[in-house]
């Protein structure tokens, strides 16, 4: 835990800088890293400068295929590994095989997500976006965690988004996680995106007195797949959006991303929540302790068996 984690240091970088930049003159040779979502949009680019870097790096993605794709687009030293986030024996799968053959994990990256499907979805009676998002990393991290403690300054790095101020008035709808009383997209989606930071928060409590660290962030508004699952009429919106002044390009979307997971300035940063690559106040909600404790005591319900 940071010295003083009410005032972690702030950067010199902002809202326009690229992952190239905020990793400029760092050397991660010998440093290995899992980066979910590596197929496309933040997660490839995110694999591509930690190994530009020197970073050994574990693709992960749906699919060995679509793993293997990507990793062939990256020069350096890559490989690639199946998880799918909605089934428990996939990513326990890929846990077990990180543990028995990786080395030990000094960035675990959980970039992957789905954003705002337009019809209620459920994954083992959970909506399908909590489901993915967070109760599919909340297993692979804790079935990995001991790898991330093994290295010399292991980093857990939760992708959020702003988005997470869309969750319901209530934070996390504990009584509704199937989403069958009431389903609206962008509430659902904001919910699971608080419980990244939640699980952030509980995760960096549980590491006090470790040097490994646990920390959430807004990568941006960028226009990639994360989008696909739009209406016609948001994805219209979407599309035009994507000419705005106002997104972030790719590569300005993995820089934050890039800096909490390399920057030695946060070496004993934990539970923090980030944005162009500064810490950020979140949603009080975010901010809410006990409501961190109680979603981790469900969140391991849910994956009961498997940790």
């Amino acid at each position: 835990m940071s010295s003083d984690p009410l005032n972690p240091p702030r950067s010199k970088f902002g809202r326009q800088s690229t992952a190239e930049e905020v990793t400029a003159g760092l050397d991660l040779r010998g440093k290995c890293a899992v980066v979910t979502g590596c197929n496309s949009g933040l997660g490839l680019e995110t694999m591509r400068v930690l190994s530009l870097r020197g970073a050994d790096v574990i693709g992960a993605a749906r699919t060995l295929e679509a793993a293997r794709t990507a990793c062939a687009k990256i020069k350096g030293n890559t490989r690639p590994i199946a998880c799918e986030l909605t089934d428990l024996d996939s990513i326990a799968k890929c846990a077990d095989e990180l543990s028995s053959s990786a080395p030990p994990l000094d960035m675990l990256i959980c970039n992957a997500g789905i954003m705002m499907l337009p019809k209620l979805e459920q994954i083992r009676g959970v909506e399908k976006q909590f489901a993915t998002n967070h109760v599919g990393h909340f297993l692979l991290v804790n079935r990995l965690l001991a790898r991330v403690k093994a290295a010399p300054q292991g980093r857990v790095v939760m992708l959020s988004s702003t988005g997470h101020a869309s969750a319901p008035k209530a934070g996390i709808e504990f009584d509704n996680l199937s989403g069958e009383k009431h389903y609206r997209p962008l509430a659902a989606y904001g919910q699971s995106k608080l419980a990244n930071i939640l699980f952030a928060v509980g995760l960096a409590r549980r590491l006090r007195g470790t040097t490994a660290t646990a920390n959430a962030l807004h990568p941006g508004v960028i226009a990639t797949n994360l989008g696909r699952h739009l209406s016609p009429v948001l994805g219209a919106v979407f599309r035009i959006l994507s000419f705005s002044p106002l997104l972030k390009s790719i590569p300005q979307g993995a820089a934050t991303t890039c800096y909490v997971a390399t920057s030695p300035a946060l070496a004993e940063v934990s539970g923090v929540y980030f944005s162009d690559c500064n810490p950020k106040t979140p949603s009080p909600q975010a901010r809410d302790g006990a409501m961190a404790e109680r979603l981790w005591a469900v969140s391991e319900e849910l994956v009961q068996g498997y940790l």
